[in-house]
């Protein structure tokens, strides 16, 4: 039944598309110059502080260029409450409440439409990104019934490749909306996270167990506790899925 009602939903759109398609080709032919670029904003991720700005250049009847840029500013974890549900511990919400983060990112595509011209209908585009994660938290640890605390901050480069799947429609004049349906990406990642302070013996210790006790999902830690501090090396996969719902303006 959930298939079937999936099923309906995918032709419904499928048509909304067409139909849009057919009822703007007179308007666009009328216009001496409807422009070969695009300059868009991601209205879904403006609720997770993520500013996701894109640019959308013709090359030719059926194919585009694009280039994206997201920026978040420094701040704690988007959508807090639901982490900490999901998680569900009371010393782990503690770390989170102290987390502060920031990313950017950059991504050039490729569009190939599947309908009668570039910049409306239904696409795929393949696309690589470039993303840099930036972190910093009190790292709390227990040394003999005792709480310390490790300052530690750094950044995690990722680099990926995916393909996009989307649809775009005019809305009206130079009004476009685009929907980023699926856009599963796949590479690698690499970073590390570091702090400086005094430790004795006790402190090192235990500051090393804690952080090795850390999991990091697909990915290699090596951690590094010596006298003057601590270092945390990642290195390993990293995978995500690109959505969105982007209001755009043709030029």
């Amino acid at each position: 039944m959930k298939n079937h009602y999936l099923l309906f939903i995918l032709l419904l759109i499928a048509g909304m598309v067409n139909a849009q398609d057919r009822d703007s080709l007179s308007t666009e032919n009328s216009v001496a110059n409807p422009g070969n670029s695009m300059i868009k904003i991601n209205l879904l991720a403006l609720p997770l502080k993520n500013y996701s700005l894109s640019l959308e250049h013709k090359l030719g009847r059926k194919i585009t260029a694009g280039l994206g840029f997201r920026f978040m500013p420094s701040g704690g974890l988007p959508l807090m409450s639901t982490i900490k549900d999901l998680i569900d511990d009371p010393a782990t919400d503690k770390q989170l409440d102290q987390f502060e983060t920031s990313n950017t990112a950059i991504t050039p595509e490729i569009r190939f439409y599947m309908g009668k011209q570039a910049m409306r209908g239904f696409y795929l585009a393949p696309f690589a990104r470039y993303s840099t994660y930036k972190g910093s938290l009190p790292f709390e640890f227990d040394v003999n019934g005792t709480t310390q605390t490790m300052p530690l901050s750094g950044k995690l480069n990722t680099l990926t490749g995916g393909l996009l799947i989307g649809a775009q429609w005019k809305l009206g004049g130079r009004v476009y909306l685009d929907w980023w349906m699926l856009g599963p990406q796949y590479g690698s990642a690499d970073g590390k996270l570091d702090g400086k302070r005094s430790l004795s013996a006790d402190e090192q210790r235990e500051l090393r167990a804690e952080l090795q006790d850390l999991e990091i999902p697909f990915a290699e830690t090596t951690t590094t506790v010596d006298a003057n501090g601590a270092r945390l090396d990642i290195k390993g996969p990293w995978a995500g899925v690109r959505a969105g719902l982007n209001l755009g303006i043709r030029f």
